[in-house]
């Protein structure tokens, strides 16, 4: 059974960490938890990740030592690296090159064993610095989500997955020289990045005649995914996207290629600057329904580069139905910001002012 908790601004202000509090204080003695994520600022949280190592607990964790806010990480990683921290169990991923552990994976051995993976980094923190979330947004309040799994073929997977990051086994060529550690089984397919077959995404989109396609798309800017989109609008499929607001993140030269080719293509843009960071893709077909989701971000460095995560789930009605369900909440509230125009068009100035 999987379970899909979201966040966003419908929803209580850091939702989502308390999701990963309550299972972190949840593990007992003897316990394990398993974790790979990108930003981490949540000082509570750090301190809970503490606390269960003293109870004897096992943590390890995995986090990028070089994010693009290079500073947003130093208070928690100087924290859990402190004599009363968590010890070997901290570990920060390296790149030679501009590449990033974007992966969020959270793992638990208690109360029953489980994992949430999605697209949720725990990055704010009590007192919010606002310069930060001007920068990263307010992951706390704007739109995530975490899938919750329990299926054991899964489970086993992404905890060798997480284990090998923290031996220090998944260098940046590593999957290049040799076959990923990737997941097929009879419910749900992972992928891991960065791989040598890159195209994975492309694959999957065009491995049926969809009837119709919907993202989630806080990044965008690959223009080959794009061009194979507006080829499948043009060739009858239904294409809508929901993407981020900000034109660094998704290039007008994105919204011009998809609306040229009578894609639906609506941008999220709330007036308090709340992000929109869900990353998920519904495609339906005649008799089959699939949902891509995970860390990945439809970009080269996504792609090429970084340590990403993408889950396929197939004619999972209770997955499919819990993400399109969520996917329409976001359109009708984009929508309804847009009748806003004041606010709206306020915002819009300030995204073109800061591209420019």
């Amino acid at each position: 059974m999987v379970r899909v908790f979201f966040g966003g601004p419908d929803k209580p202000s850091g939702f989502l960490r308390d999701v990963l509090a309550e299972h972190v204080e949840s593990v007992p003695p003897g316990g394990e938890i398993l974790w790979a994520t990108y930003y981490f600022r949540d000082i509570a949280l750090a301190e809970a990740l503490i606390r269960a190592r003293r109870r004897g607990v096992t943590v390890k964790l995995c986090i990028e030592a070089s994010p693009k806010l290079r500073s947003a990480n130093d208070a928690v990683r100087q924290r859990l690296a402190a004599a009363d921290g968590l010890g070997s169990g901290l570990h920060l991923i390296r790149h030679l090159l501009p590449a990033h552990l974007h992966e969020k994976i959270y793992i638990f051995s208690h109360p029953s064993p489980t994992a949430l993976v999605g697209s949720f980094n725990p990055s704010g923190n009590v007192p919010e610095d606002p310069l930060i979330t001007r920068q990263i947004g307010d992951q706390d309040r704007g739109h995530n989500y975490l899938a919750e799994f329990d299926d054991p073929p899964v489970l086993d997977n992404l905890k060798q997955h997480v284990l090998s990051l923290h031996a220090g086994r998944h260098g940046l060529f590593a999957r290049f020289i040799g076959p990923a550690a990737d997941l097929t089984s009879e419910r749900y397919q992972i992928f891991y990045f960065p791989r040598s077959d890159a195209s994975v995404v492309a694959r999957l989109l065009s491995e049926r005649k969809y009837q119709r396609v919907r993202i989630a798309a806080s990044h965008f800017r690959d223009g080959h995914l794009a061009r194979l989109l507006a080829r499948m609008a043009r060739e009858g499929t239904s294409v809508e996207v929901i993407a981020h607001d900000t034109l660094s993140r998704v290039p007008a030269r994105i919204e011009a290629l998809a609306k040229a080719h009578g894609i639906s293509f609506v941008r999220y843009a709330h007036p308090e600057g709340l992000p929109m960071h869900s990353k998920f893709i519904l495609l339906t077909a005649p008799g089959f329904q699939r949902v891509l989701f995970g860390s990945m971000n439809l970009t080269r460095t996504s792609l090429l580069l970084n340590h990403e995560i993408l889950i396929a789930a197939d004619d999972e009605p209770g997955i499919f139905e819990v993400f399109n369900s969520r996917w329409e909440e976001m359109l009708a509230e984009a929508q309804r910001l847009r009748t806003t125009p004041e606010t709206y068009n306020d915002h819009l100035s300030q995204l073109s002012r800061s591209a420019a």
